[in-house]
């Protein structure tokens, strides 16, 4: 079977009756003991899911011990899951951490790169500003795994190899959460130059039901002790939910998505078309069949962003997820108008989402 075959169509973009772009994608939903409840594709497909596995990765290094020894809070925590927009707010973050974990900007390596906010470009531009690696929609993450290795007593130099002990963990961290032996996740090197894992799509899903699980584990605790793996995760959700403007930044649908729920829902995308929703459980989960939390997990096969926030906003609407008013704030993703140049609409998206098998 070919790639083209296992992938249907998701998203078909029209200007005027013509179809301009089709767009083939993934899906797959599970609930919180991981059973596939609905698919779309192949729920199976192999997918690197690049900035998405940023909880995973930070969970690796909340667990050394790193965030109390070095005095993190949880807008760091928050930060360290970003894809953030390059905003002063991110990078005056990024130096703070740099600076409780004894670290410098020289440390990290990951390198500067246009902003993923056009105002923040437009900015940078008009003050002829060359961004370097604080500047990194990832530096969140680099800096806490500068923190994670001397935590764990390890050398800052080379901590982004794939041989380096805080990755070592990482990979460790990342196929037990996602349920895997560790033979079974892929690994290649990012954009921000740290190795990056690729799993079976339904195991993304995975990871984001039980970060919301585990938050309604905690939630319903009363004050009970959880594991310690729970309430790591369960950490993680409520940073990201409670500083969403550092997770992505002004205008940028992961923002815009957990201001939006507020509390209910948390999102990440990863670059190259795949995002991951974990949904605490609510009626409207009961509904859909789940026992406890959701997991919702797409990948896009033409790695189209818009396209890829447009099919993440559908699959809320189809899966009725949250209030029409709490979608509604979604809309411009979801429906962006379509103009050219004179402000004309010249097209619409047409979604095909609804043929989604139940399992």
């Amino acid at each position: 079977m070919t790639l083209h075959e296992s992938a249907p169509v998701a998203a078909t973009v029209y200007r005027g009756d013509a179809i301009e772009n089709t767009h083939l994608a993934h899906v797959a939903v599970v609930d919180a003991s991981g059973r596939l409840l609905y698919s779309f594709g192949d729920p199976s497909r192999v997918t690197l899911a690049r900035s998405a596995a940023k909880p995973a990765q930070a969970l690796a290094v909340l667990e050394t011990g790193a965030l109390e020894r070095f005095g993190f809070d949880e807008a760091d925590l928050a930060l360290m899951c970003a894809s953030h927009s390059s905003e002063a707010r991110h990078i005056e973050r990024t130096r703070s951490m740099l600076a409780k974990a004894q670290a410098s900007e020289t440390d990290l390596r990951c390198g500067g790169h246009p902003p993923l906010s056009d105002a923040v470009y437009i900015d940078w531009l008009k003050r002829d500003f060359r961004p370097d690696g604080v500047c990194s929609n990832c530096s969140g993450k680099h800096a806490g795994m500068l923190a994670g290795a001397r935590a764990i007593g390890a050398a800052l130099d080379g901590y982004e190899r794939p041989e380096h002990p805080m990755q070592t963990r990482v990979k460790q961290t990342v196929a037990d959460v996602c349920d895997l032996p560790a033979d079974a996740v892929l690994w290649s090197t990012d954009g921000c130059n740290l190795p990056t894992p690729a799993f079976p799509l339904d195991r993304l899903a995975r990871l984001f039901a039980k970060l919301a699980a585990a938050q309604d584990e905690v939630a319903s605790s009363q004050g009970a002790s959880v594991s310690s793996r729970t309430a790591a995760l369960a950490r993680i959700y409520r940073a990201m939910t409670a500083y969403p403007e550092l997770v992505g930044g002004a205008d940028r649908f992961c923002t815009v998505l957990m201001q939006a729920f507020d509390g209910a829902l948390v999102g990440k995308v990863g670059a190259d078309g795949s995002y991951a929703f974990g949904v605490r459980a609510s009626e409207q989960t009961m509904r859909l069949g789940a026992a406890g939390a959701l997991g919702i997990a797409v990948k896009i096969e033409d790695g189209n962003l818009a396209m890829l926030y447009a099919v993440a906003a559908e699959l809320l609407a189809l899966l009725d997820i949250g209030t029409a008013r709490q979608r509604a704030k979604l809309e411009v993703f979801h429906a962006p108008k379509r103009l050219n140049t004179m402000g004309v609409e010249t097209g619409r998206v047409a979604f095909s989402l609804e043929r989604a098998e139940r399992r």
